[in-house]
């Protein structure tokens, strides 16, 4: 029998997916929401994290004129944040995927037809991608893929987005990763069209700010309930538990002591063949608590 034959591609995305589908996860986290967090490349350069997730882009869609939103850490409009294309590259160079995450605790967003779902997936490649673009915000570096964040709005058209930046990194023959991170109740309320494409790579769940499906008075057993419920009924690659990194980073709750995440959560989450590890909110509260260096042992 002959053996099968991968496209360069293709086996690149294989082999990303296997190593995180054997049960030996890996941790993302997002950065961008507070200047005291430290640099994107020293994050990176503390090799806790497989995915580092830039938060936000706050405004898009409706024709307006997108607005990038890195908190203190630099100002887009006057041009300081592609001072991040060497941290970027830094990061990348360390095999660490860097997302760009779209929308966040922001009403700024949301998208009004096809054409305009489009038109947003025209600047992101040309702008943060792999297009080309005279002003791009984050100088020259090409970020591997694009987060939904999405917790604003209504749901439409994300799945035309989706499906339109897929087509642009499979029309330049270059893998574009796409993420998205739906609350834990089932099916996301902004999510759902999007994800019922089966376009998305990584799923980390929100099981924060959620009391219906999140760790509570010591008990994982609605965490683990909704976590079979999504892995069941999404057609994603691989899927995350999204955490609190410090009890100060979910005013609403589900912070998960370390010793607990690895006695009551991750024994049950890893026996679906689906699991990729755990996703933190955020560099900053990961960075006070100290929960990645705590955890990164047993993910």
């Amino acid at each position: 029998m002959a053996s099968p034959s991968f496209s360069p591609l293709a086996l690149l995305t294989f082999l990303l997916l296997t190593s995180l589908q054997a049960n030996a996860g890996t941790i993302a986290v997002y950065w961008g929401q507070n200047g005291n967090e430290g640099t994107l490349s020293d994050a990176c350069a503390t090799k806790n994290y497989g995915f580092v997730i830039l938060s936000f882009l706050t405004v898009f869609g409706r024709s307006q004129t997108p607005v990038l939103n890195l908190a203190g850490h630099c100002d887009p409009p006057s041009g300081t944040c592609t001072s991040l294309s060497s941290d970027i590259l830094s990061c990348q160079s360390l095999g660490i995927k860097v997302l760009l995450s779209l929308g966040g605790d922001s009403s700024g967003y949301s998208l009004s037809s096809a054409d305009d779902a489009k038109n947003v997936a025209a600047y992101l490649w040309n702008n943060y991608l792999g297009g080309t673009s005279s002003a791009r915000p984050l100088g020259s570096a090409v970020l591997d893929g694009i987060d939904f964040d999405i917790e604003a709005g209504g749901a439409d058209y994300y799945d035309v987005l989706a499906q339109s930046l897929a087509d642009y990194g499979n029309q330049a023959g270059k893998k574009l990763y796409l993420s998205a991170a739906p609350q834990c109740p089932y099916p996301d309320a902004h999510l759902n069209k999007a994800l019922a494409t089966g376009l998305f790579d990584f799923v980390w769940i929100q099981f924060y700010n959620n009391p219906p499906c999140q760790y509570a008075n010591g008990s994982a057993d609605k965490l683990v309930k909704a976590w079979e419920e999504w892995t069941a009924s999404v057609d994603a690659s691989v899927f995350f538990v999204g955490l609190p990194a410090s009890q100060d980073a979910a005013p609403s709750g589900g912070y998960i002591p370390p010793s607990d995440l690895e006695s009551k959560v991750l024994p049950a989450v890893r026996t679906s063949a689906k699991y990729g590890g755990i996703m933190l909110w955020s560099r900053y509260y990961d960075l006070l608590n100290g929960y990645s260096n705590a955890v990164k042992g047993s993910v």
